[in-house]
């Protein structure tokens, strides 16, 4: 069994006593949820598929008026991070109220692990934990996933979109490359890539968002302190700039984006053939966190509110669908 000794990239670790976590899965099993106290309106549902050998799990948050006006709609795939689970990124992100107000589908996956918590991570290439040990196809499931979802609901196929923070972002890199052919966008926050990635068989649109003061994964780049032994393989990640430059140049863009100050943070946006885009934020005095959000757990670094990701992800991939 994967031991996590306060790895300090899987920042959003459930951190309660086994017991109780054992309590909290069974809670969220083969249930629909209504109205809970992140503040959403819509329905939620706790769903499986059959994939790869094992039984994956996912929280659908369909809102109301989605249900009510029954047409095509985006559908939002938030990825957790390393040691978090589905309930966890809903929480920390707050994209089902946002969902709720702008009329979209999010799904909030879970990744896989070998214990009885619910503390799951993805299957990154070189991170993180049971899910890399164990070569869990993730993409597949994620693939898997948008067909259950488009075969139940009425999703637009040029507006999926796939977003994640810590580990989770570093999925959505692998998942944006491995569905270039479905996904029309990608989120990643506080993620890395590691340089040896495939270039996507299709131009993908990419909005990018760290800290700089992350320690966990580090803006400059290299490997973190304070991993669990086997959290990951100790391959170092790239500086954050790759992440934007390796999007841009998948998609055709100019190589040299235009810079602009935020305030508190500094924006780079490449310009691109339509309809793709490419933007990197980078948050002077952010740590690992979801901006603007909650914190993923009582140790996790401040998300500050320079910046709400929720907000800008969402104005991003709704001015970038697949054609």
């Amino acid at each position: 069994m994967m031991r996590f000794v306060v790895p300090i990239l899987v920042i959003l670790a459930v951190l309660v006593p086994l017991e109780e976590a054992d309590a909290q899965l069974r809670r969220r099993r083969d249930r629909a949820i209504f109205g809970r106290s992140s503040g959403q309106r819509g329905a939620q549902e706790r769903l499986t598929l059959q994939h790869g050998g094992r039984t994956r799990s996912y929280t659908l948050h369909v809102p109301e008026r989605v249900r009510q006006e029954n047409a095509p709609v985006p559908l939002v795939i938030m990825l957790h991070g390393g040691g978090g689970n589905a309930d966890n990124a809903e929480s920390m992100s707050g994209f089902s109220p946002k969902a709720d107000r702008e009329g979209f589908i999010v799904a909030y996956p879970d990744g896989t692990g070998g214990g009885r918590a619910p503390m799951f991570t993805w299957n990154a290439g070189h991170c993180c934990g049971y899910a890399m040990q164990n070569k869990v196809d993730d993409v597949g499931f994620i693939r898997a996933l948008i067909d259950q979802v488009q075969r139940d609901h009425r999703i637009d196929p040029d507006r999926i979109y796939v977003t994640g923070m810590s580990n989770g972002g570093m999925m959505s890199h692998r998942v944006g490359i491995g569905l270039a052919d479905r996904v029309a966008a990608i989120a990643p926050v506080v993620g890395a890539v590691f340089g040896d990635e495939a270039s996507p068989r299709a131009p993908v649109s990419a909005i990018i968002i760290n800290g700089m003061r992350d320690e966990s994964v580090p803006y400059e780049g290299g490997k973190s302190g304070g991993l669990g032994a086997r959290a990951w393989d100790g391959t170092p990640t790239r500086p954050a700039v790759e992440q934007g430059s390796f999007w841009a140049s998948a998609g055709r863009c100019n190589p040299t984006p235009r810079e602009s100050d935020g305030g508190g943070y500094t924006l780079w946006q490449y310009d691109c053939p339509s309809p793709v885009g490419v933007a990197r934020y980078a948050i002077t005095e952010g740590g690992h966190a979801w901006p603007g959000g909650r914190r993923g757990s009582r140790r996790g670094d401040d998300p500050g509110t320079v910046l709400d990701a929720t907000d800008v992800i969402w104005d991003f991939f709704r001015a970038h669908p697949k054609r």
